[in-house]
């Protein structure tokens, strides 16, 4: 088991990783009739994707000695209806320049591309992820 979520009222969850013990509340937006005290679960999908991209990047960056400590990813999520759902999520992953060539940007952006997350998002949903090199 990876983790378990316990309903508290109120529209809010607690969930636990069960291999840390982390907790992360989640909460309905206000425009879902919550409170929008807290991520909401599809707050959590959007910024899984974002962390998931710094992640990968990251494993790349270590393997070729890179340091892109510092990076950051801003995210937007879209919402639909019929049925409610993610349409898109904007990611801006903003990166220092740190002596990498043109070819290793490319390699961390593509590395980026590949994340588990990404892949396991429905077609669908867009994906408008841009890198930004200062």
């Amino acid at each position: 088991m990876t983790s378990k979520a316990i309903y508290l009222g109120e529209l809010r969850v607690e969930s636990t990783h069960l291999q840390s013990g982390q907790v992360i509340l989640s909460d309905a937006p206000t425009d879902n009739n919550g409170k929008g005290q807290a991520f909401s679960p599809t707050d959590l999908v959007a910024t899984a994707l974002a962390t998931c991209l710094l992640t990968i990047m990251g494993i790349v960056a270590a393997r070729h000695e890179w340091d892109i400590a510092g990076a950051t990813a801003a995210i937007t999520k879209t919402m639909a209806s019929n049925p409610r759902r993610i349409s898109k999520i904007e990611i801006v992953v903003h990166l220092a320049q740190k002596d990498l060539t043109e070819g290793n940007k490319k390699l961390l952006e593509n590395a980026a591309l590949t994340c588990p997350v990404g892949q396991s998002l429905h077609p669908d949903l867009e994906q408008d992820i841009r890198f930004v090199w200062s």
